[in-house]
């Protein structure tokens, strides 16, 4: 048995692109977990999607083996949609290694994670990345570190994950500075799971921190949420790939085979305990509040329960999915999902799309608004179908978000005219050093839901970034918008608008629609309206076959009488016709 004073538990926490990923490669590398056969970049990033987007979104733990110590390494993502990815590894570790790109300095994420690691009372290691760049600035970021950290010049590592400079120097500190975990075998076993994922073959997969006792194969174990018993089938650690062993010990991170077919008994948070005791839950981490709303539906009506199977798996891999069962009369059946933010979103979208082979239409996200009715109730609504009739509401309150965004201070005045537009409220602006400073808002999160990153990467010509937390719900003026194609509501594209924008907003559609929107035999009317006003519409011309073709020659009346009967087949169909809306309408519509 491995002695605890020899093992290490931590994770990598920074910015987007500042390199987590690429030094966990040369972390693998030196400790020779992988043979340089097996060696490829970006090796901890495990989906294919990880890879082409070259960001992180899944945590991945690994086990490594160097100088008789035990490390085990927990991989987390950089964006700030997957924060809750990264406090569930923090949850975990002892030690965090705050990663720093030497040609950017200390970017939003960079902070926001720092705090949260801070708040678990983790040791924190700065290690400042990509020193063989041209461009670093070593001294400067340097500076900003010891400013930031209060830590001492001397005690920051400097690597590159590229060359594999320093990283025996950031190992050599992991065992010097980073605790042991307290080892408690005589204990009840208690077990924290951060992540889980499901195996055709052998059921749930829980990834698990053990916290006191240990775990074999043949135990009788039980989820404390759930109440649910299981006896384990195999433990063993990840090297990334799993490895079996006889036991996991307190103070280790490995996973555990239970055989359950049914995912919704192991869920993210819970703890394992031996099943013969009483026994109290850990503290998991705080439950994270979906944010951004969407229909899923698909494009063909009999993949539905395809689509419901995939949507459980997804949840069991990824805890903050929340979904419900939803009929709309347009799409016919899906689910009503909630996400961490449009990233997410557009991750989930391509997941299904990718391991299930699932087509789907997705509504325009929404976020969730708190509705207090003439009554004195108060309804929580997540898309326009939702939204009471006018008479009955009192008030409706959104989400308010607390945002920073740091940047170079000469794109100081191009950003604050970017949140003004947003409806941001200015709160104050700190500089971290003569160079870097940091802008404080209010936004409400509909502002900041489809397209202010990139706005905001474009007016900073990309040097900007962003960290964002909810605040509070506040008062606000919101319509529902409807838009009718042919006279036909299509409940898909209604949205929930400010009471100001909703001219803007319904011109915009309209036009979108009428740019992508097939043409048909007969005129197609678009129309935006809130209640029973059209605010804004457009006219689809139609198709039209030369009917007086095969005419030659002879009196003008026989032409003319031709016409007139195109003319009233078409009248004829307008009145009657439908249009079947592809998937390019809805996309075009979606992006702002």
């Amino acid at each position: 048995m491995l002695e605890n004073e020899k093992i290490r538990n931590f994770c990598i926490i920074a910015h987007i692109d500042h390199g987590k990923s690429t030094l966990a490669d040369r972390l693998l590398e030196v400790t020779n977990t992988i043979s340089s056969r097996e060696m490829k970049s970006q090796l901890l990033d495990q989906m294919d999607i990880e890879r082409e987007r070259g960001i992180t979104i899944k945590l991945q733990p690994v086990r490594m083996a160097w100088q008789s110590y035990e490390l085990n390494l927990i991989d987390t993502p950089g964006h700030v949609d997957f924060t809750y990815e990264v406090s569930r590894s923090l949850a975990a570790v002892e030690g965090a290694l705050v990663l720093i790109d030497a040609t950017q300095g200390i970017q939003a994420q960079t902070m926001a994670n720092l705090y949260l690691a801070i708040e678990q009372n983790l040791t924190i290691i700065p290690v400042i990345n990509k020193i063989d760049l041209p461009n670093a600035q070593i001294d400067l970021v340097k500076t900003e570190v010891c400013n930031l950290i209060g830590c001492d010049q001397s005690e920051i590592i400097l690597t590159s994950g590229k060359t594999g400079q320093g990283v025996p120097e950031l190992l050599q500190a992991i065992v010097d500075r980073i605790p042991p975990p307290k080892q408690d075998l005589k204990q009840a076993t208690r077990a924290l799971i951060f992540d889980s994922n499901f195996d055709e073959f052998r059921g749930v997969v829980a990834e698990v921190r053990v916290f006191e006792g240990q775990i074999k194969a043949g135990d009788r174990i039980k989820f404390i949420s759930t109440k649910k018993e299981a006896e384990v089938l195999e433990v063993g650690y990840f090297t990334p790939k799993l490895k079996k062993s006889d036991v996991l010990n307190s103070g280790e991170i490995g996973y555990v085979i239970t055989g359950l077919k049914d995912i919704q008994y192991c869920r993210v948070g819970d703890t394992i305990a031996s099943a013969i005791k009483d026994i109290k839950p850990l503290a998991g981490y705080k439950e994270v509040k979906p944010m951004v709303f969407a229909g899923l539906f698909c494009k063909e009506g009999d993949d539905y329960p395809h689509l419901r199977e995939a949507i459980e798996k997804l949840r069991l891999n990824d805890a903050s999915l929340f979904y419900e069962p939803e009929n709309s009369p347009a799409l016919g059946f899906g689910f009503r999902c909630g996400f961490l933010g449009v990233l997410h979103l557009e991750v989930i979208q391509e997941r299904l799309k990718r391991e299930y082979d699932l087509n789907l239409i997705i509504t325009v996200p929404s976020v969730a608004y708190q509705v207090k009715l003439t009554d004195g109730s108060e309804v929580t609504i997540h898309s326009p179908q939702e939204l009471p009739k006018p008479e009955k509401i009192q008030q409706i309150l959104e989400p308010i978000m607390k945002v920073d965004v740091f940047s170079p201070k000469q794109y100081l005045g191009p950003i604050m005219q970017l949140v003004a537009e947003k409806r941001g409220l200015y709160l104050n602006t700190e500089y971290l050093d003569e160079n870097i400073a940091v802008l404080h808002y209010h936004i409400p999160l509909t502002a900041l839901l489809v397209d202010f990153y990139d706005k905001l990467k474009s007016v900073s010509s990309g040097y900007a970034s962003l960290n964002y937390e909810f605040l509070e719900y506040q008062k606000t003026e919101i319509v529902k918008l409807d838009i009718f194609v042919a006279e036909e509501p299509v409940e898909a594209l209604a949205s929930l608008v400010y009471k100001d924008e909703a001219f803007r907003v319904g011109k915009r559609i309209v036009e979108s629609l009428k740019a992508v929107l097939p043409r048909q035999m007969f005129v197609i009317k678009i129309q935006a309206s809130v209640g029973s006003k059209v605010i804004a519409a457009e006219r689809l011309s139609a198709m039209r076959k030369d009917v007086t073709a095969k005419l030659y020659g002879g009196d003008y009346t026989r032409k003319r009488k031709l016409l007139e009967k195109q003319k009233k087949g078409k009248k004829k169909m307008m009145q009657r016709g439908r249009v079947d809306i592809p998937t390019e309408a809805f996309l075009a519509v979606l992006k702002k």
